[in-house]
């Protein structure tokens, strides 16, 4: 097992991380921007080191990252997610550095980071794929054709990259030339590699995704499957566990499928297979992503399982401790991401400092985060500042918890997604489980929230009106 992990990450992920270390006995190393001097993960770790000068290419750095790692003794290093955890020159920077890379193979990286080439191997898994083009498509000619012959609406997709970052939907000829360039600037800019591909859209899909956990002795499993569907901007908001539109006999199929994807390129560690799921329950892959997620929360409630630890374990080349017969799914499970963002104002990201702040608690209720109050929310990074993740035996249950978890829920000083979340809730076709990833297009009246006034800023706003109004 590891003597020292080195956390090239930060927020609640690399919290994450230094819980399941020390619950393993394992010392933990960090790296932070002097923006995230005060965050919790750099007081809770075991050594922490100042990067930059530059707040995000710290964190880019695999050289240093490397450097720092030898210099500081580790004899591991866990990316989390984002920043360099799907990097396979990272991955095999470490180990030709003599440190384990706490993820799948350079190999199994590469091969499953290009979208198109993923689509491939999908395909000659047996896997059913979304119809689309076979190569990255470099032309308007190339794109014209395709869609001449498959007909619209189409995706515009980024090769490499995630996070609805590079994808737009077009109906037309002309919004395909004009979101092709749009596509590749923002794929460039956001994963240095411009490349972009056209797949068929299905309309109203659900999009799931499978959780794999897989060891360096042959072992591949899955863990069931997370619904993904209610999403802004082809961005996930809330994850659910199981999903509600699977039963036995798709689960075990999808599941199938998912391991068959990972066993195409020798896959170990953790993983998660993506699918669409169209409304006459046929299913096909998009995508496979070679890291922890940020919703593994609400697989780890319905099955008990640790995926961090997992993670780690695995790394260092035990085998796993279960089999797929040994996976039950038991209850439902949520997760709310926390953000910084306005959902009025296009979800524009906030920042401020946090002026209140009480976690809820009780049964069934778990935070992940990284706020506090007098927390300072830095404007370089993801506006994740909590995941609140609750579990139930059914899925009413379920419900009930995050709605009144949400409604305990006290983060003041910035605008965040706590109020819209709790109107999702109260909605009756959330409730009933009527959604998929149209649900917040087709319901503009969520947006229609109350939303709470911090008493200090409306002393505040009043105090600036009277000084402008005695001023004139």
């Amino acid at each position: 097992m590891f003597k020292r992990i080195l956390i090239a990450n930060r927020g609640e992920i690399a919290m994450r991380v230094i819980r399941a270390c020390r619950e393993l006995g394992i010392r933990t190393v960090v790296i932070y921007a002097e923006c995230d001097a005060t965050a919790i993960y750099v007081k809770k770790a075991d050594e922490a080191h100042l990067i930059g000068p530059d707040p995000v290419q710290g964190f880019l750095d695999m050289q240093a990252i490397v450097d720092l790692a030898k210099r500081s003794g580790v004899d591991g290093i866990h990316p989390g997610y984002g920043f360099l955890s799907e990097n396979a020159e990272f991955a095999k920077l470490c180990a030709a550095s003599g440190i384990t890379f706490i993820g799948p193979s350079p190999k199994a990286i590469r091969l499953m980071g290009n979208k198109v080439q993923a689509r491939e191997i999908a395909r000659k898994a047996g896997v059913p794929i979304v119809p689309g083009t076979e190569k990255s498509v470099t032309n308007p000619t190339q794109a014209l054709s395709f869609a001449a012959r498959t007909g619209y609406p189409l995706m515009v997709k980024a090769s490499m990259g995630g996070g609805g970052r590079g994808l737009h939907v077009v109906r037309n000829d002309q919004e395909l030339l004009t979101k092709m360039e749009v596509s590749r600037r923002e794929a460039l800019s956001s994963f240095g590699n411009g490349e972009i591909f056209l797949e068929k859209y299905i309309e109203r899909p659900h999009h799931i995704e499978f959780q794999i956990l897989a060891d360096k002795h042959g072992n591949i499993i899955h863990l069931g499957e997370r619904d993904c569907s209610i999403q802004r901007r082809h961005q996930k908001l809330i994850e659910i566990a199981p999903s509600l539109v699977l039963d036995k006999e798709l689960r075990a199929r999808m599941g199938e499928a998912a391991i068959a994807v990972a066993k195409a390129v020798n896959y170990d560690n953790a993983g998660t297979v993506e699918f669409l799921l169209d409304p006459n329950r046929n299913f096909y892959f998009i995508e496979m992503n070679t890291r922890i997620q940020v919703e593994h929360t609400v697989t780890e409630q319905i099955t008990a399982i640790d995926l961090v630890r997992s993670q780690i374990e695995i790394a260092a080349g035990l085998p796993l401790e279960f089999s797929q017969e040994d996976v039950t799914l038991q209850g439902y499970a949520i997760q709310c991401r926390i953000n910084a963002e306005d959902p009025r104002n296009n979800f524009r990201p906030c920042t401020g400092t946090v002026t209140a702040y009480f976690s809820p608690g009780g049964i069934g209720v778990r935070i992940d985060g990284m706020a506090y109050k007098d927390y300072t929310i830095p404007p370089y990074y993801d506006a994740l500042l909590a995941k609140l993740v609750v579990r139930g035996r059914t899925w009413e249950e379920t419900v009930s918890r995050a709605h009144r978890s949400l409604e305990e829920f006290v983060l003041r000083g910035v605008k965040t997604t706590i109020p819209f979340m709790k109107r999702i809730m109260e909605d009756p076709d959330f409730q009933a489980g009527r959604f998929d990833t149209s649900f917040l297009k087709l319901h503009p009246e969520l947006f229609d929230f109350e939303e709470y006034t911090d008493p200090e800023d409306l002393v505040v706003a009043l105090s600036t009106a009277i000084v402008a109004y005695e001023g004139l």
